[in-house]
């Protein structure tokens, strides 16, 4: 299994960025995708997920409204759309998989990057 997560860079305090995860070795209409971010030094934190109908979408209160999560099952892809970028968004960003529709992940991705600076 490979979660391929892309799109990561260096953003400007304000803008967007869309991150995009590539599932592979799965049958990907049947789990729920989930976006993490984790900071150096800080615990990994939950960003948005999608259940696998791709209509019931889940974010934190500090995400909702910035962050969008979407799915395409005929592409294998998970997308996180980002924007009003914040220094605070700067994190390591993670897709993962899961089968049931709660409890732990079961497959995760290595990350992307994201840096939002001024």
């Amino acid at each position: 299994v490979q979660l391929q997560a892309s799109g990561g860079g260096l953003v400007q305090t304000g803008g967007s960025r869309r991150l995009s995860c590539v599932a592979s070795g799965i049958t990907f209409s049947r789990y729920d995708m989930g976006w993490f971010r984790q900071a150096p030094g800080k615990e990994r934190e939950f960003v948005a997920s999608i259940a696998k109908n791709g209509i019931d979408t889940y974010y934190p209160l500090s995400m909702k409204g910035r962050f969008t999560i979407s799915r395409d099952n005929d592409k294998n892809t998970v997308y996180l759309q980002m924007s009003s970028l914040k220094a605070e968004d700067t994190a390591q960003y993670f897709c993962a998989a899961r089968f049931a529709p709660s409890g732990d992940y079961n497959y995760w991705g290595l990350g992307t990057q994201v840096t939002v600076s001024s």
